[in-house]
């Protein structure tokens, strides 16, 4: 009885031993034919692709900032008079655009100006007269060397005087101060009838954003990794963040990258030149913008097309004869869902972005059914 026993369990375990070998044996067998299946297409392998047209043109890396339609530091003028006036009248508002010699104010100069400036002239006249009778009593030996180098230094002082009170533009009556380059007024500090002393600040300008001499009137945050990408001369595109704003767009020049980090918002600061004249981009707009750095000409291409592996980033082009053309690229930009690349490509070939992962060099390929080889890479 129990050599049965002993019997039916060794059957059993042979049976069951006989049974995982020869589950093993398939499953290798079977991992080797799918392995020498992925590993070693056959030769007359057809792959369908999708492909694009390629050229080369000049494409930049766009850099994301934000920031206000506020001029800086720079750009600010401060108009105030040097001597003491009452404002008359006021010819602009806060936020008015206005051109080179447009008035911006009437002022009456104070009397004691007014009398400062009179007396200034009739010195002048009193210090000629003075050295003309010296000179005339020294050549009759009537008066010292002394007496005459005191006479010409009193006229030499009030002519001075003189030139300092033109210089300051005191007259008596009303006098219009006029805008001294085009810009756009930001603030005014008084009003119509008040007593302004010498020195006041009566209002502030910003230079407007055109010429040869034009200033920062857009104040930009980056991130201080795209600092050293920013440089003086990138273009810049403004774009509203309001949902009114969301599809307005103006183009202007970088004129300052900042050289440190500011301790407050912990960015770079980049002050941009941007017409905003006549548009709805007024001072204060909240706003983003795109930085193009690195602009140049490459060959550019969809992010889908460029591969890597060990020795590489490249791309596949397909010959006259409908074979895949391995080519070694290099990435110098990137813009979004586009790279420009620079490499040995053909613009007569079209460049397979799609189904190129299962390509290898020289292999046979199609295009994929209803796509036309050619369209252009955007």
């Amino acid at each position: 009885m129990r050599n049965s026993r002993y019997l039916m369990q060794s059957r059993r375990a042979a049976a069951s031993f006989i049974a995982a070998a020869a589950t093993a044996a398939l499953a290798a067998s079977a991992g080797v034919s799918l392995s020498a299946h992925a590993d070693d297409a056959p030769d007359d392998a057809v792959a369908t692709v999708q492909t694009v047209r390629v050229a080369r043109s000049a494409i930049a890396q766009p850099v994301r900032a934000y920031g206000v339609v506020a001029a800086s530091a720079s750009s600010v003028t401060t108009v105030n008079l040097p001597y003491v006036a009452r404002i008359a009248q006021l010819r602009v508002q806060p936020g008015q655009a206005v051109t080179r010699g447009t008035p911006l104010a009437v002022v009456e100069a104070d009397p004691s100006a007014v009398l400062a400036a009179a007396q200034a002239k009739s010195a002048l006249t009193l210090a000629q007269g003075e050295l003309g009778r010296t000179q005339s009593l020294y050549d009759k030996g009537l008066a010292t060397q002394s007496q005459l180098a005191a006479a010409q230094k009193a006229l030499l002082d009030a002519r001075q005087a003189l030139r300092a009170q033109d210089l300051m533009g005191i007259s008596a009556g009303d006098k219009t101060i006029v805008a001294p380059f085009d810009s756009v007024v930001l603030q005014v500090s008084v009003a119509p009838g008040d007593q302004v002393q010498a020195g006041a600040p009566l209002m502030q300008l910003s230079a407007a954003a055109s010429g040869k001499d034009a200033r920062a009137n857009v104040m930009l945050g980056i991130e201080p990794s795209d600092a050293a990408a920013v440089h003086v001369g990138d273009t810049v595109t403004l774009h509203g963040l309001s949902t009114a704003l969301a599809k307005s767009a103006v183009t202007g020049r970088v004129v300052i990258v900042g050289a440190s980090v500011d301790t407050q918002s912990q960015l770079v600061d980049v002050g941009a030149s941007v017409p905003v004249d006549q548009t709805a981009f007024i001072p204060g707009t909240r706003v983003a913008a795109d930085i193009a750095t690195l602009t140049g000409t490459h060959w550019v291409v969809p992010r889908s097309a460029v591969l890597q592996d060990d020795k590489g980033e490249y791309v596949y082009q397909i010959t006259p004869n409908h074979k895949a053309r391995r080519v070694s690229v290099s990435t110098k930009v990137e813009d979004g869902g586009r790279y420009g690349v620079d490499g040995t490509l053909d613009a007569s070939q079209p460049l397979v972005v799609s189904g190129n992962y299962e390509l290898k060099d020289g292999m046979a390929v199609q295009l994929a059914q209803g796509v036309a080889a050619g369209g252009a890479a955007r």
